[in-house]
């Protein structure tokens, strides 16, 4: 897939339709073959619908990033300065990236990179020091990624998907504060 014509850029309270649908629809491929059906509907009703995402999308302390191509959504993430951190993370201040995801068809075709690089430029512009995230331990995909971008295992937490806790591993990175160019929103 070309990404050539790759934007991404912040969301909007009018793209909380889109983003829930493609929430849905990444969530439900990435989770439900290991994890039971009523779970899953559970927590897709909480963390996924268009008055949840818009209620997101207002809230001055998140800020959703759109990957686009061809003005299609191919995938997105949510960021989330304050809220609680995980003793495990020691350096502060800083943001959690609530939700990382890419589309299947362009998994490997270069989106997830720079859509991580907008997302360590809103933690730096928020004077943020370090980024941390909650990935599912059974998600080895995603693991190496973040790995490959800097993040390391620094402890574990509990995640609930319906009734079953599991855990995620809390992965952190220090952000570089003396660089300021990396994660500008692209527009073309």
């Amino acid at each position: 897939m070309d990404v050539s014509s790759l934007t991404i850029r912040r969301g909007a309270p009018a793209d909380a339709p889109a983003i829930t649908a493609l929430a849905r629809r990444i969530f439900h491929e990435s989770f439900a073959a290991d994890n039971r059906p009523e779970d899953m509907a559970a927590y897709m009703a909480v963390a996924f619908g268009p008055e949840q995402q818009r209620r997101e999308l207002s809230d001055d302390a998140r800020t959703y990033f759109l990957a686009e191509h061809a003005h299609a959504l191919v995938g997105y993430a949510l960021v989330h300065a304050g809220g609680e951190v995980p003793d495990c993370v020691i350096v502060r201040p800083c943001v959690e990236i609530v939700r990382f995801y890419v589309d299947r068809p362009w998994h490997g075709a270069g989106v997830a990179t720079p859509l991580m690089l907008v997302c360590e430029g809103e933690a730096r512009r928020r004077g943020a020091r370090a980024m941390w995230l909650g990935v599912w331990e059974r998600n080895s995909r995603a693991i190496g990624f973040y790995t490959k971008r800097g993040f390391r295992d620094v402890g574990s937490h509990h995640f609930v998907l319906g009734t079953d806790v599991q855990t995620d591993r809390v992965m952190a990175r220090e952000l570089d504060t003396s660089s300021h160019g990396d994660g500008d929103v692209q527009r073309k």
